[in-house]
């Protein structure tokens, strides 16, 4: 009979309160184990070279050494261990916590409000924080190649369509923010084609976000506002706690209609409504992240004819959602992350500028 391994946490926030929620949280799951608590970073960072945790919990606001500055000392000692900033949904703990994940934070988790009661925060903590160290430590303790199917990779990209492209679509997850960072700015102004982002994020986190994309970008860089039309030389990325939708006049909607995969805003919301809007013209792409968000929608995108790819598993922090669809056998291509940029350019190609052009009208 195989013995597995608990899971080993460490913990780290000034907030003997908070201290105390993560214990009912973790403690009652039989797969982990919490084997410090740290009241500041420098317990945090002493007892990760004591103890060798599997996983890290890490607040931002701490005394002595904060957030960041424990991070890079964890960083600066192993680069794979997965780290999860515990945030606080304020606009400050957003802009830190954006910064925490450009710094190597693996993910992040927010805090209960506090209008939360116990039993809410329990509960809110137990959905949001449990399944992400299940999936990051899942991942990490076993090879991408051996966890993985290998799938093949077509050795041409997708025939284009008799019609010129309009339109791309992302989706993306856990990871997201380090993959778009790497992804994007690697795009040039005269890139041909809009492009719509649907990240898994909070309200306050997709407008940073966005800003942070935008200062690295050639390509400018909006949080979506309704009614607005995408044109060539724009990344629109959904706002948090909003569906992002295109309609068939080629203009952005947000709504507020019930999650999928528990997720507002959602991939598969956004990529069904282009697979209508644009008649299959258009690229599909899926990036880290965990659960299936986006298979439902790459169906209908492949169903109307366009193209998708997923990125790979060994560059994917997470090879959930990206997996699932190349699982699926829907993707043209299943690439690296460093490949996607040139593969959206040689598709983009279609788009002939002076259609690009009038798609602006």
């Amino acid at each position: 009979m195989t013995v597995h391994r608990k899971i080993r946490i460490l913990l780290a926030d000034d907030s003997a309160v908070m201290r105390s929620l993560l214990r009912m949280v973790l403690d009652p799951q039989p797969e982990l184990e919490i084997v410090a608590a740290a009241a500041d970073g420098v317990e945090a960072v002493a007892a990760f070279d004591r103890l060798h945790p599997d996983l890290v919990l890490l607040d931002i606001d701490m005394p002595r050494m904060n957030g960041l500055e424990a991070l890079s000392a964890l960083r600066s000692r192993d680069l794979r261990v997965p780290v999860i900033m515990c945030s606080t949904l304020t606009r400050h703990g957003a802009r830190i916590t954006l910064e925490a994940l450009a710094r190597g934070a693996t993910d992040y988790v927010p805090k209960p409000s506090a209008q939360q009661n116990i039993r809410d925060g329990v509960a809110t903590l137990t959905r949001d924080l449990v399944p992400k160290i299940l999936a990051l430590c899942a991942a990490q303790s076993v090879s991408s190649e051996s966890a993985l199917p290998i799938l093949p990779v077509p050795p041409t990209p997708p025939a284009a369509s008799a019609l010129a492209p309009r339109l791309v679509v992302v989706g993306v997850s856990t990871g997201g923010p380090a993959a778009l960072q790497a992804l994007l700015p690697q795009l040039p102004a005269s890139f041909p084609l809009p492009i719509l982002i649907v990240q898994h994020m909070p309200r306050l986190f997709t407008g940073l976000l966005a800003s942070r994309l935008d200062s690295l970008c050639s390509l400018r860089v909006r949080e979506a506002a309704s009614g607005v039309r995408p044109e060539p030389g724009f990344i629109h990325v959904a706002c948090g706690d909003w569906h992002l939708e295109i309609g068939r006049d080629f203009r952005l909607h947000l709504n507020q209609n019930a999650p999928e995969h528990f997720c507002r805003p959602s991939v598969d919301v956004l990529f069904r409504s282009a697979a209508l809007a644009c008649s299959g013209r258009l690229l599909a792409i899926v990036l880290t992240g965990m659960g299936t968000d986006g298979l439902a929608g790459c169906r209908a995108v492949r169903a109307a004819g366009g193209a998708i790819f997923v990125q790979d598993a060994a560059t994917s922090l997470i090879w959930g959602m990206p997996g699932a669809v190349a699982s699926a056998g829907l993707a043209d291509q299943v690439l690296p992350l460093s490949a996607i940029p040139g593969e959206m350019i040689r598709f983009a190609g279609a788009a002939r500028p002076s259609q690009a052009e009038a798609l602006a009208v």
